[in-house]
């Protein structure tokens, strides 16, 4: 499946594994005190996305990407803030296989950019969501969404949504680091900026876990945190910028990535 594809698709395990290509990337395992002897891990992973559906996951450590076949392995159940899976992998000499096509970063990078997919979606949808309320709750004899203070707050989701979807199909295009990093980082502050507007439209109704509102700003917040979050892409992100020099700073804001890697 096309990331474009997974944009306009509800959620769910397979779709997000077949994103992945079956392998799902866990950047983070050196942080989390995962160790390598030989070809032998050993090792606790938190927060793995599907790990328990998963059969195999690439570890970025020492410098290098492994992959790790998950069978035999201690698959703890954990859940984010949305109810999504994201286990705990205890490995106990787990065998392991070097991926030499493989960058440690690429892992990040990647995990990133179906995120931001995910996210782009999701935002079209809580977009939605929010328009369709308002013009069906109606209230001092019309529909809320008549009303200019609930208009501005569907403006708000919208531009947002729109920030978010233009930021996500330049990453998609280009595939390159910079556009990720930026996308991850708009959807992010969208996430924040949309869900708030579209609970103040859909009041009480939008936060019962009942409602797929709850349940798509859940998955925004728990999303913008997973593959790095927000400060982690405005660091590396000015850093790059900082790199390129005072004389490429507007070309690399217009440009990105073209200006970056010329």
């Amino acid at each position: 499946m096309s990331l474009r594809a997974l944009r306009g698709q509800q959620p769910s395990p397979e779709l997000e594994l077949e994103a992945f290509g079956g392998i799902v990337p866990v950047p983070w395992a050196a942080r989390d005190q995962v160790s390598l002897d030989g070809f032998d891990v050993s090792g606790t992973v938190g927060r793995v996305p599907w790990a328990r559906r998963a059969s195999t996951v690439a570890l970025a450590l020492d410098g290098a990407v492994y992959l790790v076949g998950l069978e035999g392995a201690d698959r703890r159940p954990r859940y984010n803030l949305a109810g999504e899976e994201r286990d705990t992998v205890v490995l106990d000499c787990a065998q392991a296989r070097a991926a030499k096509d493989l960058e440690p970063d690429s892992l990040l990078v990647h995990g990133a950019l179906v995120r931001v997919a995910m996210m782009a979606g999701a935002l079209d949808r809580v977009s939605a969501l929010a328009l369709e309320y308002a013009r069906e709750r109606v209230q001092f004899g019309r529909p809320i969404g008549r009303f200019q203070a609930v208009q501005a707050l569907l403006v708000t989701i919208a531009q947002q949504a729109a920030l978010a979807g233009v930021a996500a199909d330049a990453a998609i295009e280009r595939e390159r680091p910079f556009e990720i990093g930026a996308a991850k980082l708009l959807a992010g502050r969208a996430a924040v900026t949309a869900g708030r507007a579209a609970h103040q439209v859909l009041g009480a109704r939008g936060v019962t876990l009942e409602h797929p509102l709850s349940l798509e700003t859940r998955r925004l917040w728990s999303w913008r945190s997973e593959y790095g979050d927000d400060r982690y892409w405005s660091k590396r992100l000015g850093t790059a910028a900082i790199h390129g020099g005072a004389d490429r700073l507007y070309p690399t804001i217009t440009a990105g990535s073209k200006v970056l890697d010329a």
